[in-house]
Protein backbone atom coordinates (compact mmCIF):
# COMPACT_ATOMS: atom_id res chain seq x y z
CA UNK A 1 0.00 0.00 0.00
CA UNK A 2 1.45 3.36 -0.91
CA UNK A 3 1.59 6.15 1.57
CA UNK A 4 -0.90 8.11 -0.54
CA UNK A 5 -3.56 5.40 -0.38
CA UNK A 6 -2.86 4.89 3.30
CA UNK A 7 -3.44 8.57 3.90
CA UNK A 8 -6.72 8.63 1.98
CA UNK A 9 -7.98 5.49 3.73
CA UNK A 10 -7.49 7.25 7.06
CA UNK A 11 -10.00 9.87 5.92
CA UNK A 12 -12.65 7.38 4.84
CA UNK A 13 -15.81 7.45 6.87
CA UNK A 14 -15.90 4.49 9.21
CA UNK A 15 -19.28 2.97 9.94
CA UNK A 16 -19.80 1.83 13.47
CA UNK A 17 -21.33 -1.55 14.27
CA UNK A 18 -24.37 0.31 15.59
CA UNK A 19 -25.22 1.89 12.23
CA UNK A 20 -24.58 -1.37 10.37
CA UNK A 21 -27.53 -2.90 12.24
CA UNK A 22 -29.97 -0.56 10.51
CA UNK A 23 -31.86 -1.96 7.56
CA UNK A 24 -32.25 0.10 4.39
CA UNK A 25 -35.62 1.49 5.46
CA UNK A 26 -34.20 2.74 8.78
CA UNK A 27 -31.10 4.14 7.09
CA UNK A 28 -33.34 6.14 4.75
CA UNK A 29 -35.40 7.32 7.71
CA UNK A 30 -32.26 8.48 9.47
CA UNK A 31 -31.10 10.44 6.40
CA UNK A 32 -34.54 12.05 5.96
CA UNK A 33 -34.67 13.03 9.63
CA UNK A 34 -31.23 14.62 9.44
CA UNK A 35 -32.39 16.64 6.43
CA UNK A 36 -35.72 17.63 7.96
CA UNK A 37 -34.18 18.75 11.25
CA UNK A 38 -30.88 20.16 9.95
CA UNK A 39 -31.82 23.68 11.05
CA UNK A 40 -32.99 22.57 14.53
CA UNK A 41 -30.03 22.94 16.89
CA UNK A 42 -32.17 21.31 19.60
CA UNK A 43 -32.48 18.00 17.71
CA UNK A 44 -29.89 15.24 17.32
CA UNK A 45 -30.36 12.15 15.12
CA UNK A 46 -28.47 8.96 15.99
CA UNK A 47 -28.92 5.21 16.23
CA UNK A 48 -29.12 2.72 19.04
CA UNK A 49 -28.87 -0.93 18.06
CA UNK A 50 -31.49 -1.36 15.31
CA UNK A 51 -33.46 1.83 15.95
CA UNK A 52 -33.18 5.43 14.84
CA UNK A 53 -33.15 7.82 17.81
CA UNK A 54 -34.10 11.48 17.83
CA UNK A 55 -32.90 13.39 20.90
CA UNK A 56 -34.93 16.59 21.48
CA UNK A 57 -34.86 19.40 24.01
CA UNK A 58 -38.03 19.47 26.07
CA UNK A 59 -39.30 22.84 24.82
CA UNK A 60 -39.17 21.70 21.17
CA UNK A 61 -40.91 18.36 21.71
CA UNK A 62 -44.40 19.41 20.49
CA UNK A 63 -43.02 21.09 17.34
CA UNK A 64 -40.87 18.08 16.49
CA UNK A 65 -43.74 15.64 17.15
CA UNK A 66 -46.10 17.64 14.93
CA UNK A 67 -43.57 17.34 12.09
CA UNK A 68 -43.03 13.62 12.73
CA UNK A 69 -46.76 12.95 12.58
CA UNK A 70 -47.76 15.39 9.83
CA UNK A 71 -44.86 15.23 7.37
CA UNK A 72 -45.64 12.77 4.56
CA UNK A 73 -42.06 11.46 4.59
CA UNK A 74 -42.49 10.24 8.16
CA UNK A 75 -46.20 9.74 9.01
CA UNK A 76 -45.57 8.63 12.59
CA UNK A 77 -49.26 8.20 13.29
CA UNK A 78 -48.96 5.79 16.20
CA UNK A 79 -47.47 6.43 19.64
CA UNK A 80 -46.96 2.90 20.93
CA UNK A 81 -45.45 3.73 24.32
CA UNK A 82 -43.89 6.38 26.54
CA UNK A 83 -41.13 5.12 28.81
CA UNK A 84 -39.62 7.01 31.75
CA UNK A 85 -36.11 6.15 32.98
CA UNK A 86 -34.48 7.26 36.24
CA UNK A 87 -30.71 7.78 35.97
CA UNK A 88 -30.27 8.68 39.64
CA UNK A 89 -26.81 7.15 40.14
CA UNK A 90 -25.31 8.44 36.91
CA UNK A 91 -26.59 11.91 36.17
CA UNK A 92 -29.53 12.63 38.48
CA UNK A 93 -31.86 12.99 35.55
CA UNK A 94 -34.84 11.38 33.91
CA UNK A 95 -35.22 10.43 30.31
CA UNK A 96 -38.62 10.20 28.67
CA UNK A 97 -38.68 8.02 25.56
CA UNK A 98 -41.50 8.24 23.02
CA UNK A 99 -41.77 5.08 20.89
CA UNK A 100 -43.30 6.02 17.53
CA UNK A 101 -44.43 3.85 14.65
CA UNK A 102 -45.40 4.72 11.11
CA UNK A 103 -48.06 2.23 10.10
CA UNK A 104 -47.88 3.43 6.50
CA UNK A 105 -44.10 3.07 6.10
CA UNK A 106 -43.52 0.30 8.66
CA UNK A 107 -40.72 2.10 10.45
CA UNK A 108 -40.11 2.98 14.08
CA UNK A 109 -38.42 5.78 15.96
CA UNK A 110 -37.45 6.57 19.54
CA UNK A 111 -37.70 10.22 20.55
CA UNK A 112 -35.76 10.97 23.74
CA UNK A 113 -36.03 13.95 26.07
CA UNK A 114 -33.74 14.46 29.08
CA UNK A 115 -35.19 16.12 32.19
CA UNK A 116 -33.67 17.17 35.51
CA UNK A 117 -34.85 14.92 38.33
CA UNK A 118 -35.37 17.93 40.60
CA UNK A 119 -38.15 19.38 38.41
CA UNK A 120 -39.13 17.00 35.60
CA UNK A 121 -41.48 18.89 33.28
CA UNK A 122 -42.08 18.06 29.62
CA UNK A 123 -44.81 19.28 27.27
CA UNK A 124 -47.69 16.87 26.78
CA UNK A 125 -48.15 15.19 23.41
CA UNK A 126 -51.75 14.22 24.17
CA UNK A 127 -53.07 16.72 21.58
CA UNK A 128 -50.91 15.00 18.94
CA UNK A 129 -51.50 11.34 19.89
CA UNK A 130 -54.49 10.48 22.09
CA UNK A 131 -52.72 7.26 23.14
CA UNK A 132 -50.40 9.46 25.26
CA UNK A 133 -53.16 9.73 27.87
CA UNK A 134 -52.44 6.56 29.84
CA UNK A 135 -48.67 6.72 29.28
CA UNK A 136 -48.44 10.27 30.63
CA UNK A 137 -50.61 9.36 33.60
CA UNK A 138 -48.44 6.32 34.35
CA UNK A 139 -45.21 8.36 34.13
CA UNK A 140 -46.74 10.99 36.40
CA UNK A 141 -47.86 8.36 38.95
CA UNK A 142 -44.60 6.42 38.99
CA UNK A 143 -41.96 9.12 38.48
CA UNK A 144 -43.63 12.45 39.24
CA UNK A 145 -43.02 13.74 35.73
CA UNK A 146 -45.23 16.72 35.00
CA UNK A 147 -46.73 17.08 31.54
CA UNK A 148 -47.22 20.73 30.68
CA UNK A 149 -50.74 21.23 29.40
CA UNK A 150 -52.12 18.37 31.55
CA UNK A 151 -51.74 19.75 35.04
CA UNK A 152 -54.50 17.69 36.70
CA UNK A 153 -53.69 14.13 35.70
CA UNK A 154 -55.88 11.56 37.43
CA UNK A 155 -53.95 8.69 39.03
CA UNK A 156 -53.81 5.63 36.82
CA UNK A 157 -52.00 3.05 38.96
CA UNK A 158 -51.98 4.48 42.47
CA UNK A 159 -54.77 5.48 44.80
CA UNK A 160 -55.62 9.14 45.36
CA UNK A 161 -53.33 10.57 48.03
CA UNK A 162 -50.47 8.09 47.56
CA UNK A 163 -47.27 9.81 48.67
CA UNK A 164 -44.11 9.49 46.64
CA UNK A 165 -43.17 8.07 43.26
CA UNK A 166 -42.48 4.30 43.32
CA UNK A 167 -40.79 4.31 39.89
CA UNK A 168 -37.93 6.42 41.20
CA UNK A 169 -34.84 4.63 42.40
CA UNK A 170 -34.88 6.80 45.52
CA UNK A 171 -38.35 5.54 46.58
CA UNK A 172 -38.01 3.87 50.00
CA UNK A 173 -39.67 0.50 49.36
CA UNK A 174 -38.29 -0.91 52.61
CA UNK A 175 -40.19 1.78 54.56
CA UNK A 176 -43.49 1.31 52.73
CA UNK A 177 -46.30 -0.30 54.69
CA UNK A 178 -49.54 -1.80 53.42
CA UNK A 179 -52.67 0.13 54.36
Amino acid sequence: MTSHSKSSSEHEVQTSPVSEALDQKSSNLQKNLKLAFAEFSEVDVSTSLDMVVLRVQSAKLPDVCEILKGNEKFSFNYLSCITAIDYEEQEEMFEVVYHLVSIEYHHKLAVKVSLPSSNPIVPSVFNIWKSADWFERESHDSFGIKFKGRENLQPLLLYEGFEGYPGRKSFPFHEYQEW
